[in-house]
């Protein structure tokens, strides 16, 4: 009998290292004049701009942009400080926005930086989001380094993404990873939009990111946001919940005057301790976790006065969020058996319409539109499609999406 040979396992190639922007790091643009330097520098150029942003999300309340980084071919890359001046930042970047409208502009996940961009006075009028391009594209990691590795062969140096931007100087590495960010961003853009083309996925990237050029990033749209405590499943009664929203509105309150983190100012770990315990003294709440500490013990009065009011409160809040739209899934079984057999067949489906054009499920349609479709669906056999051709369009669901799902969920909520 012949011996058997397996062939070595293909190893990926290393990728090579990309540890410094090639044309060094740039100054970071901060006066009025300088800024005004860097927007002539862009306005030389030509092409899309990389446009990037670093905030201080665990650090700060606000989500402002404390550094801006521009890119575009024939001008280098440009790094801008919109808070160092002291000065109105929308007044102070004006003539880098107005640049901006030039052209297209390439983020990777743009709803991740649009918010704070738009803060200053700049929105694009068109975009290229290149995360977003590989979820379409079916890719398993989608993070920067992951696509440039893949697509470039290039490594870029780990970065400071959760760093406190706000610190003042910046530190050289800091601007370093900051100036990366957008190095490649432009190359970045169109190997991916290559792969689309080839998948024949370009429409869909385009109807996608005019999607998100158009969504209000600014507004919160979630109702009752102190239920997102963490550990809050622990509180099993009313009054306990009023005490976590009594102190989370007033941590609330101090992070936004004082523009830090709430995480900062009391963890949510010692919000539940405290709205579990019920103290009524300083002795009984420093007697918890967190709250022995120096600065706690400062400000025991006021976490005290914060529990005082949930318990005098005369409508301590329900134990389910107060919403417009079907209860949780888990829910279903019990009270509304047929919609929990609707969203079984919906999302068999959808998976199977993902796996066939490689396309996370979420991608295909919010899983919200999905449970909200459900719920409350009617057979109007022979309109079925149209039912939901049009409960869809209303939800916000794309011309490719609806192409795709239409379809498949006609026929699994068509025949209940």
């Amino acid at each position: 009998m012949s011996e058997q040979t397996t062939e070595p396992a293909t190893e990926e190639p290393e990728p090579t290292p990309l540890p410094h922007p090639a044309e060094g790091v740039p100054e970071v643009s901060v006066t009025r004049t300088q800024i005004g330097a860097a927007a002539d520098l862009l306005a030389g150029g030509h092409g899309p701009f990389a446009v990037d942003a670093e905030r201080a999300s665990g650090f700060r309340y606000s989500n402002r942009a404390y550094l801006i980084q521009i890119r575009r071919a024939g001008a280098g890359t440009v790094l801008i400080d919109p808070v160092g001046a002291g000065e109105d930042p929308a007044a102070l970047l004006r003539p880098v926005a107005e640049v901006l409208d030039d052209d297209e502009w390439i983020l990777h996940a743009a709803d991740q930086d649009l918010a704070c961009l738009a803060e200053v006075g700049m929105w694009p009028k068109a975009l290229y989001d290149t995360e977003l391009a590989g979820r379409l594209a079916g890719f398993d990691r989608v993070n920067l380094a992951a696509m440039v590795q893949r697509l470039l062969g290039l490594g870029l140096a780990k970065g400071h993404g959760a760093a406190d931007w706000s610190k003042r100087p910046l530190p050289a590495d800091w601007l370093n990873y900051a100036a990366l960010d957008v190095e490649v961003l432009i190359e970045l853009r169109q190997a991916i939009a290559e792969v689309l083309s080839e998948q024949g996925k370009t429409d869909w990237a385009a109807q996608e990111f005019n999607h998100l050029r158009v969504t209000d990033f600014t507004t919160t749209t979630r109702r009752d946001r102190w239920r997102r405590t963490s550990g809050i499943h622990k509180v099993r009664d009313r009054r306990g919940l009023a005490a976590v929203r009594e102190l989370w509105t007033v941590r609330d309150q101090i992070a936004a005057r004082r523009d830090i983190a709430p995480g900062r100012i009391l963890p949510d770990s010692a919000i539940i301790a405290a709205a579990v315990a019920n103290p009524t003294t300083v002795d009984e709440l420093l007697a918890l976790p967190v709250f022995g500490g120096p600065k706690q013990r400062r400000s025991a009065a006021t976490w005290l006065a914060a529990l005082a009011a949930a318990r005098d409160n005369p409508e301590p809040p329900e134990a389910g969020e107060s919403t417009s739209g079907p209860p949780p899934p888990s829910r279903w079984a019990r009270r509304k058996p047929e919609a929990a057999a609707r969203l079984e067949a919906s999302r068999a489906a959808l998976t199977a319409v993902s796996e066939q054009v490689q396309v996370p499920t979420e991608n295909l349609l919010t899983p919200d539109l999905v449970r909200r479709l459900c719920w409350d669906f009617k057979p109007a056999t022979p309109n079925t499609a149209v039912v939901i051709e049009e409960f869809l369009a209303a939800g916000g669901a794309r011309p490719w999406q609806r192409e795709l799902t239409v379809p498949v969920l006609t026929a699994a909520l068509g025949h209940p």
